[in-house]
């Protein structure tokens, strides 16, 4: 299979927050939006994202287990501007062994979005990568 393009499409009955969240947060920009659903772009030409309400008999996300994961160049920059912002952080920022250093924040319906940026990983995880 060839994949061009992979995104993904959360189903909730808070489409207006997620919008918002992502717009103001994360400088996400509509290419398409008709209310009930709405595609975000993060940064130019950048990954997407989108949320709609629920159709006919659609269940809705139920917020919890998904990690969406925003690798940056400077975690710290982004920390410190979300935090500025007023965001509430959920995990603090920290150095991780397995090679990055992140920190997450929870979106409107309850995604874990986590922030980060590589490092260098301890020995005990450099086994680990393939490649």
């Amino acid at each position: 299979m060839k994949t061009n393009e992979l995104s993904t499409c959360f189903c909730t009955d808070d489409v207006d927050a997620c919008r918002e969240f992502y717009t103001r947060y994360f400088s996400a920009k509509a290419i398409f939006d008709c209310g009930w659903y709405v595609n975000l772009s993060i940064g130019k030409d950048g990954p997407t994202i989108q949320f709609m309400q629920p159709k006919e008999s659609m269940p809705t996300f139920g917020g919890t287990g998904v990690m969406l994961n925003f690798k940056v160049d400077d975690v710290d920059a982004e920390y410190s501007r979300l935090t500025e912002s007023g965001l509430k952080i959920a995990m603090p920022l920290e150095d991780h062994p397995w090679g990055d250093r992140g920190f997450s924040v929870i979106d409107p319906i309850g995604n874990s979005v986590y922030i980060y940026s590589d490092r260098e990983p301890s020995d005990e995880f450099k086994r680990y990568y393939k490649g």
